[in-house]
Order: structure tokens, then sequence, then C-alpha cells
């Protein structure tokens, strides 16, 4: 007679009853991220500052039969981010989508741009990951927050000293955030993407030469697309990645391998 062997179980990557926020969700890498958590089972909650894109994000979900509701708010604003959320019952989920970058060479940085690039990509993110984690705490509930970061959080490139030191900024609290929560359960890791082809970044590889360099760089000869960081989204806020915290996915088609 054989031996059974115990086989291990596979976790689920479901989301049902979960309730997960998304900011910066009325377009490219913030309604891909809703979409797939809100196809996953999540109820999710689309933040951004202008109310017609979330509202029609909204109603496209709707539309599939998924669970989300919008709310307009800039998330530089931290005490409107503390009393939205306040009221709010606990985001088991955060994707901290919201961003921005205004590219210039070193020596013509200006200063009120690197104020702009930092007040969203470092200041707004730390206090809504703050905020939704004191409400975590306070419920002593479990939940992974997710911080939408960038392969320039891992390297350099040019004319991108602000948005890469802002990125490295993201990728350092991430992993301090990652020891301090851990006592309650709360995971915390980035999401570092390649160059993702969108609405908003398709202009820049009109540029033949921009577009070329690019290509060279991403060593399976591809831009990104919105679908390559949705798996890694559902992943990362569901018990599949029960043991990840404090690191970064870096989905860079091989940028950073050399």
């Amino acid at each position: 007679m054989t031996d059974v062997v115990e086989l291990p179980k596979t976790p689920s990557f479901r989301l049902d009853g979960k309730r997960a926020l998304v900011t910066g969700a009325g377009r490219g890498i913030g309604v891909a991220a809703a979409a797939a958590l809100a196809e996953a089972g999540a109820h999710v909650m689309l933040v951004s500052r202008t109310a017609d894109e979330i509202e029609n994000v909204g109603l496209t979900l709707s539309a599939r039969g998924w669970k989300s509701s919008a709310h307009a708010l800039d998330v530089r604003d931290v005490d409107a981010v503390r009393g939205f959320i306040a009221k709010e019952e606990p985001f088991d989920i955060l994707v901290n989508n919201a961003g921005t970058n205004r590219p210039a060479p070193f020596t013509e940085v200006k200063v009120e741009d690197f104020d702009f690039v930092f007040s969203l990509n470092v200041r707004a993110a730390y206090f809504v990951a703050q905020a939704v984690a004191r409400r975590l705490v306070d419920a002593k509930r479990p939940g992974s927050i997710i911080n939408m970061s960038s392969q320039m959080g891992h390297v350099g490139g040019p004319t991108r000293t602000v948005y890469c030191a802002s990125k490295h900024a993201m990728e350092g609290f991430t992993k301090a955030m990652a020891i301090d929560l851990a006592p309650h359960k709360i995971r915390v890791n980035t999401i570092a993407p390649t160059f993702i082809e969108t609405p908003m970044t398709r202009p820049f590889f009109e540029n033949k030469a921009f577009r070329e360099d690019t290509l060279k760089r991403i060593k399976l000869g591809r831009l990104g697309q919105l679908d390559d960081l949705t798996g890694a989204i559902v992943y990362l806020a569901s018990d599949a990645s029960a043991l990840m915290t404090g690191t970064s996915m870096v989905i860079d088609g091989g940028w950073t391998a050399e």
C-alpha cells in the first residue's frame, strides 16, 4: 500500500469581501488596477481629482457586474485624505497609484517642479498609506498596501533626477513601513514597472530616438502594457502573497538586469 502524499494547498487569488482603495483611478494604471481588483471580487473605491473620470470608470465596472464607488479627492490634501478615510470602513487593500513626472535635465530642474513631483509621489503617497494603515490597526485587521513605484526607483535615467529621487524615496519608505506594520499583519510592497504604454505615455514614443533607446533597454524588446501589471496587483492584494512584505516586484522586461 502506498502512502498518501499530502499536497500543499494553493492559496486563493480571490478578493471577495475585501475593500480596496485605488488612487489615481481615473486613467492608465489606476483604471487597470481597479478593474483587476473588482474582477477578483473586491469592492473598489475609486479616487481621483477629476470626478468625471472616476465616475465613468465606476459606470464601466458596474456594467460588468463588479462593485465600485467613486470619490473625488486631491490626495495632496492630507487633511482631506484623513477625513475621508476616517469616515470609511477600513480598506483591506490600497493601491497607492497617484503620481506624476516632470522630466528635465538636472541643471534645468525648477524648484516648483521638484516640489510638485515630491508633493504627489512622496508626501501624498506616504500619508495616504498612513491613513489607511491607521484604520486597519485600529480595527485590528490585516491588509495589503501596494505602492506604485517604478524601475526608476532602482536605477537612474537621463532627465529624471527628480522622478528617480521620488521613486527611490518610495522604495525606502515601503521597506520601513513594512517593518513597522508587520506586527499588525499589514503587508507593504511596491510594483516597479518599466515604461507602460498608456494614453499619457504614448506621445513620448512618437520620438523615434527615445522609442528605440527604450526598446533597446527593455530586454524583452517591447513596451509594457497595462495587463502586464494586473496579475501582480491581484497577487500582492491577495493571500497568494501572504509572506511577501517590504520588497519590490520589478516588472521591467529586463531593464534593470544589467
